[in-house]
């Protein structure tokens, strides 16, 4: 996609999410995390496919993730990456990629009428159980533990949200920050059940250090709510700063999933 016709569809994607005045629910963040928990003794699952788009790779990743409710404050959850490479000119790689386990616990809770501002605290570890035998590599050959905050200010009629989170990772990899930053707003009428059209645009940054660089990206979305344990989403991110790489500089990566709450 030429710098033409990106800067055209962030101009569209902030016009969309500026229309429409009588909006009134919406649903989580389609790539930021969100403070707002699955109900007392809740379950759920939640997958989809990644695309990315690189210089001389295509990527596909598909996670499955299984969020429960120990308490209303404190969740756990495991993720379980499938992944496909296709790098240009050689032969595909398919197989299991890092699994990851993670644990929030909300620490701040204020409510009001039709609003509410939550933050909670996220650990994430990651286990190198990708298959790094081939080239390329379907892990990362290293443990990485990331922590972090997750905050949003979620209204009837818009919400806003923010994730911070340090990853410490070994094997001589680099440190990253992780940082989110996510506007969601409704544009039909709140019912019961639940039938909701949001929009979100997000930034999506990943800062590594040892001088390797920052990666951020512009995230749109659209995600259709269709009542009370289900929910479709889809987004696509667009480079806005990445390191120079010769080869790995990212086309986009698009995302189509679902959401489902078992109990």
């Amino acid at each position: 996609m030429d710098k033409k016709k990106q800067c055209s569809f962030y101009i569209l994607s902030l016009m969309i999410l500026l229309w429409s005045n009588n909006a009134n629910a919406q649903g989580p963040p389609i790539f930021t995390d969100t403070p707002i928990m699955l109900g007392l003794d809740g379950g759920g699952i939640r997958t989809f496919g990644n695309f990315i788009s690189k210089e001389n790779a295509k990527v596909y990743i598909h996670p499955i993730i299984v969020p429960y409710n120990i308490t209303s404050k404190w969740q756990m959850g495991v993720i379980a990456p499938f992944v496909n490479k296709v790098p240009e000119g050689a032969e595909s790689r398919f197989g299991f990629g890092d699994l990851k386990l993670y644990a929030k616990f909300q620490i701040h809770q204020k409510d009001g009428k039709g609003k509410t501002f939550r933050t909670l605290i996220k650990v994430t570890e990651s286990f190198p159980t990708g298959n790094t035998k081939g080239n390329p590599p379907l892990g990362s050959r290293a443990y990485q533990t990331a922590i972090g905050l997750v905050s949003g200010y979620i209204t009837t009629k818009y919400g806003i949200y923010g994730e911070i989170a340090y990853n410490v990772t070994s094997n001589g990899l680099a440190d990253n920050l992780l940082y989110n930053l996510a506007f969601g707003y409704p544009l039909l009428p709140q019912k019961y059940p639940p039938k909701q059209l949001n929009l979100f645009l997000e930034l999506n940054g990943n800062y590594v250090f040892d001088g390797i660089g920052n990666n951020l990206h512009l995230s749109p979305g659209i995600q259709y709510i269709a009542g009370r344990k289900l929910l479709f989403e889809s987004g696509i991110q667009l480079p806005l700063d990445e390191p120079s790489t010769e080869g790995q500089q990212t086309n986009y990566s698009l995302r189509i999933g679902i959401r489902i709450l078992i109990f």
